[in-house]
């Protein structure tokens, strides 16, 4: 008797450019993982939270090679969701294989080794913290910036980081009053000799693409 294969539980697999952080405006093929632990009120892929459909690391990997036919992307971006929450190791093997760089959007509240190119920590309230392993992994480091941000949490975070990571300041989905928010934090940070913090923009949004 044949033992079912393995499946992952996947939102939506599409072709765009990655709109944030350092990658931002680099074609990329995200495949989005459903299910997340934090659940934030911020969140703005609410609807990756349930649902999904079941799908085999092959299924998934047609599907990216066939939007490649299209959009050519050498990048494969991981996120949810939050993908650290199914082992997604083989999809990476997968993934590495045909000679794609993948990026993992994270939340760094689950320790799960990868053999990822990219590491987005994306650290979440309240109390803002993330496995060890990210502190050092981590290529850059997002904040939302929404009401309950201060500059106190972005101070903490910046302590837990490496100097030379960069930590973005995102308004929460480009509002003004996050905007205005994270200027003023950048401003004060500044004024404290902080280093490497960024405000930036959800360039998707901007663009009004996906």
């Amino acid at each position: 008797m044949m033992l079912p294969r393995p499946t992952l539980k996947i939102t939506e697999v599409f072709a765009s450019v990655q709109g944030e952080g350092l990658r931002q405006g680099e074609p990329t093929i995200f495949v989005r993982f459903s299910g997340c632990n934090l659940r934030c009120a911020f969140c703005d892929t609410k609807y990756a939270w349930t649902g999904g459909k079941e799908r085999t690391r092959d299924e998934v990997m047609a599907e990216v090679r066939g939007l490649r036919n299209d959009f050519p992307a050498a990048w494969v971006c991981l996120t949810g969701g939050e993908p650290l929450l199914q082992d997604i190791s083989g999809l990476v093997r997968d993934l590495k294989k045909e000679g794609l760089q993948v990026q993992a959007e994270t939340n760094g509240t689950v320790d799960r080794l990868l053999a990822v190119d990219w590491y987005t920590v994306s650290p979440k309230p309240p109390e803002y913290a993330v496995e060890r392993r990210f502190l050092k992994t981590a290529r850059e480091v997002k904040l939302v910036v929404s009401r309950g941000m201060s500059l106190a949490i972005v101070r903490g975070v910046r302590k837990e980081f490496p100097p030379g990571t960069p930590i973005f300041l995102q308004p929460e989905s480009n509002r003004r009053p996050g905007a205005a928010k994270a200027m003023e934090i950048l401003q004060q940070g500044l004024k404290e000799g902080l280093e490497n913090i960024r405000v930036s923009v959800q360039l998707h949004k901007v663009l009004g693409i996906q």
